[in-house]
């Protein structure tokens, strides 16, 4: 019986296979479509030996020249060497050379004793017939406004060029470019990557002072915790690799503010540049960060985990990852921050150019349902090393500007007290692919009015306090120029007035025609707050008012006569000041700088301002 029924069964299978029709369903079943082929045009290393310099960045501090030259890969019986000229007359005239670096084919020039007081035209050569030219800035000192572009995130999701973001830049014409990090998205391949780049903003960058640093995408990792060079989760891979990356970025940088290695023989970069009487700290947020794993996370208590570095609820304390040897900047970045704010040569304001900002401001990741806490790869955390690079900074009255965090932001800092520190400006990413929203859920600890609800006083995901201003939240509503326009991607601008030593921040949607009065920059900016506003911590006691005579602007040092501690450093705008400090007691006042420095000694402070003057004459 089962005999039979299996092979009636086969019967019939034959007779279905047979069947024109069932022959003709089968042959009519439209083919698969083959896969589409990567476009890998953007992986351009080769090109014709007259085309091998494929940009070219530099800065200049204290007249010296530093410019790094970019090529594509040579061919074996090319020259190694490249030359750097300056047009004189009708004539140009070689200054230097430099060897190629075969990884990653660079050649950096370091030019001492460089003529900072006009513009130079410049032209890179190699070979008899490549040449790459552009134009070194004079140092702007006797201009009123200082200029600084600002960008972050240029995701790969967009490989083309970047036509809106290029227009704008020469029509704001900034004084400075800084590119806050993941200038490159592709893990592993920086240099075809950082290629593109320099075809997507060689344009800009061969005539202006660009500063550019690497952030986690840069050096082929989802997130970075350098912990001084260590391996580990988050840390730095092939040191061969890291160090052909920050060879690229930051070759072009100013020599570094202490040059010691890290583990692993790893370099460093950290320095400050001074242009146009603006100082510029560059630091390595990353570098000396913590690694996640010094996070004991079965012994914590209160602390819910969705992944490594993403915590999903506190039911208790939020200072618990807080550990007594976690790390944010580090000791020698800490060193370096105090030795800026309080030297003030040929620097009438001050700014900190980081990786990001000191806070953890998102509190939706990637879509909006994505709610999260606390992300340890903010700076907010660890709480302690943020607030002792806060306490640094601000020492020196420095605004903050950073990027990576996929959502612009103004934020008015807290460590002790709420707006005791400075002010931050997060940067919108120039391709916003990963959206991050600023929404919280709980009210504000005091409110502000500006154009945006959700603004005023509020608590960090890790427990710091943030006093929000403005942000620029992801909406498909948003009136835009261009595709990536309503993720909230664009460039800053951050203004420097010199004369009434305000500062201005700008937030620019991408596609949009700075020139067109119908396009606006993002709800609620700009912003302009004083300079003084980066130290807004509330007085216990005043010093007597200085009155000065014989000099204009001079710079004036606080310094704590009980343990020796300068409480802040100031060039002061005019020829008053009202020095308040922030406990009761006896302070010494230093007045000018170098050898016509005034110091006065054993200073009483007051409860009340201007109680009393002291004359100070050169």
């Amino acid at each position: 019986m089962k005999r039979t029924a299996r092979f009636g069964a086969l019967l019939l299978t034959i007779a279905i296979l047979t069947c024109p029709a069932w022959a003709q369903a089968k042959k009519a079943k439209p083919k698969r479509k083959p896969r589409r082929k990567p476009n890998n045009s953007w992986m351009i290393t080769k090109v014709e030996k007259d085309k091998v310099i494929c940009f070219a960045l530099y800065t200049v501090h204290k007249n010296i020249l530093k410019l790094t030259a970019q090529l594509y890969e040579l061919d074996a019986d090319a020259p190694r060497i490249v030359r750097l000229e300056i047009r004189k007359g009708d004539k140009w005239v070689q200054i230097a050379q430099a060897k190629v670096i075969e990884r990653g084919f660079t050649a950096t020039f370091r030019i001492t004793d460089w003529d900072s007081t006009k513009d130079h035209q410049y032209r890179v050569a190699h070979g008899k017939t490549a040449f790459y030219t552009g134009t070194i800035r004079r140092d702007p000192v006797d201009k009123e406004i200082i200029v600084v572009a600002a960008f972050t995130g240029n995701s790969n999701r967009d490989r083309g060029p970047r036509p809106d973001l290029i227009a704008n830049i020469k029509k704001q014409d900034p004084d400075v470019l800084f590119f806050s990090g993941d200038q490159v998205y592709d893990h592993g391949k920086h240099f075809p990557s950082w290629l593109q780049f320099g075809r997507q903003f060689g344009e800009i960058i061969k005539d202006r002072p660009t500063i550019s640093i690497p952030d986690d995408h840069d050096v082929g990792l989802g997130n970075v915790w350098g912990a001084g060079g260590k391996k580990g989760p988050g840390g730095y891979g092939d040191p061969e690799f890291i160090k052909e990356v920050e060879r690229a970025q930051t070759s072009n940088l100013p020599d570094p503010f202490d040059p010691t290695p890290i583990e692993r023989g790893i370099g460093v970069y950290y320095t400050d540049l001074t242009w146009g009487r603006i100082g510029l700290a560059v630091i390595e947020d990353r570098k000396f960060k913590s690694q996640t794993n010094i996070l004991p996370r079965n012994e914590l208590k209160g602390v819910k985990f969705s992944r490594a570095d993403h915590i999903k609820e506190f039911t208790g304390d939020r200072r618990v990852v807080d550990l007594p040897n976690a790390k944010l900047l580090g000791d020698r970045q800490l060193k370096f921050l105090q030795h800026f704010s309080s030297d003030w040569t040929g620097t009438d304001m001050k700014a900190v150019l980081s990786q990001t900002v000191f806070a953890n401001a998102a509190h939706l990741h990637g879509h909006r349902n994505g709610r999260l806490t606390a992300d340890l790869d903010s700076n907010g955390w660890p709480q302690t090393g943020r607030d002792k690079a806060l306490a640094a900074i601000r020492k020196g009255f420095g605004v903050m500007i950073g990027g990576d965090q996929h959502l612009a932001t103004i934020i008015h800092h807290g460590t002790d007290g709420w707006e005791d520190a400075g002010y931050s400006f997060c940067v919108p990413s120039i391709v916003n692919f990963y959206n991050r929203w600023w929404s919280p859920l709980e009210e504000p600890a005091k409110a502000i009015k500006t154009a945006l609800p959700h603004t005023g006083r509020y608590f960090d995901g890790f427990g710091n306090k943030l006093t929000m201003l403005a942000y620029a939240n992801p909406d498909p509503n948003r009136p835009r120029h261009g595709k990536w326009g309503s993720r909230a991607a664009g460039h800053a601008i951050i203004r420097f007035n010199k004369k009434t030593r305000k500062i201005t921040f700008e937030c620019w949607p991408r596609g949009c025609d700075v020139d067109n009065p119908d396009h606006k920059q993002y709800p609620g900016w700009p912003i302009t707050i004083d300079q003084q506003d980066n130290y807004a911590r509330q007085a216990v006691a005043w010093l007597p008012k200085i009155q000065i005579t014989g000099r204009t602007n001079p710079v004036v040092q606080i310094i704590d006569e009980t343990n020796k501690e300068i409480i802040y450093t100031l060039r002061i705008n005019g020829t008053s000041f009202s020095p308040k400090v922030f406990k009761k007691g006896g302070y010494t006042i230093r007045v000018g700088e170098g050898k016509s420095t005034k110091t006065l000694s054993g200073v009483k402070s007051n409860d009340k301002k201007d109680a009393k003057t002291i004359d100070v004459k050169f």
